[in-house]
């Protein structure tokens, strides 16, 4: 069978059904039936687009990846803005995300509980999101303070996944809130490291 990986309205509707089942109940739970039922399409039709669920689930992943880096990228492409601003829009949007109706933790969170296994393809395409989403606020951070910037970005990472998982286990207002607050307080304490040391006599 000759796989059909152009953009079609069936692979479109196969691609958002299935994104919105497995963000909402699961991965492995759903099953390619009820796929093609909700889809409304034919099995033929599945398969002609994707030769297994993996692929599916792999291109659900790569979606969720790309609205948030377009997210990013058109953030920072903007222009005009400081570095603590940008990482500021940055948490707001994840902030707004927790808040959101229907919000279940991250997706890639999610889906790293069902698929653990480090040399699984779904679990690599996890940890490439992640290290890409890392490897941003790295950069970002190096112009707020470059001594610490690898250790606040992860910082903000894990402060991010916390208030993912809790987004959906308390009160979301609060624990974007609390989010916020922690990543204010993360880049006031690394800019007034670079100010202090800016501020020391060279020689």
């Amino acid at each position: 069978m000759t796989l059909d990986s152009r953009p079609s309205e069936a692979r479109t509707r196969l691609l958002t059904t299935a994104s919105k089942i497995f963000y909402s109940e699961g991965i492995h739970a759903v099953g390619v039936d009820r796929i093609v039922a909700e889809a409304k399409v034919t099995r033929a039709t599945f398969y002609r687009h994707f030769p297994g669920k993996e692929d599916l689930i792999l291109a659900y992943l790569r979606e969720v990846h790309q609205m948030d880096r377009t997210q990013v990228d058109a953030a920072i492409a903007a222009g005009g803005r400081s570095p603590v601003d940008l990482l500021t829009a940055i948490a707001a949007a994840i902030s707004a995300r927790i808040q959101s109706p229907g919000f279940r933790g991250c997706a890639f969170l999610n889906a790293a509980a069902e698929y653990p296994d480090k040399d699984h393809p779904v679990h690599r395409e996890i940890v490439a999101h992640r290290q890409w989403f890392l490897d941003t606020l790295t950069t970002l951070m190096a112009q707020v303070h470059a001594a610490t910037a690898e250790p606040a970005a992860r910082h903000f990472v894990m402060l991010r996944d916390g208030a993912m998982a809790a987004g959906c286990l308390n009160d979301p207002a609060l624990v974007a809130d609390t989010f916020l607050r922690g990543i204010e307080g993360l880049l006031r304490i690394n800019s007034e490291r670079n100010a202090a040391e800016s501020a020391q006599p060279v020689g």
